[in-house]
């Protein structure tokens, strides 16, 4: 399925969207390059700990450990704006396997699930009443 398609479809609500949240987020991190941006945030907040500035030097800690994680749990939601916004980040997340698409036929069963003789596959679908 290409982009355009994708954004096509999309919009007429006509896909089953599979995004692993683990694999999400170590793409996201990956990208992003999260570990080389904690440690010197860590690093800070201990600096300003031991030179006296305890509670600021603690929050920054805080910061530093809290932050990559809330960004991590929104790398579903993320790389799917991205996916629908940009041809080479969709093109990236489908080969990679991060998300996966599955076309809706017939009474809202999806050409995998057809294919697969029915088992269930947990899959998000793109209205706002799940979180992908």
């Amino acid at each position: 399925m290409t982009h355009a398609e994708f954004v096509a479809a999309y919009a007429r609500g006509a896909l089953t969207i599979e995004i692993e949240p683990r694999s999400a987020a170590r793409h996201l991190s990956a990208r992003l390059l999260l570990p080389f941006v904690m440690m010197p945030v860590l690093g800070i907040g201990v600096a300003l700990a031991l030179v006296g500035w305890i509670f600021s030097g603690l929050t920054i800690l805080a910061l530093g450990i809290v932050a990559p994680q809330l960004i991590k749990r929104s790398a579903p939601r993320f790389l799917l704006t991205q996916a629908l916004g940009d041809a080479a980040v969709y093109g990236e997340l489908t080969r990679t396997g991060v998300l996966r698409v599955s076309p809706i036929v017939g009474d809202g069963e999806t050409q995998r699930q057809k294919s697969d003789g029915g088992r269930q596959i947990p899959a998000v679908r793109n209205d706002d009443t799940h979180q992908v």
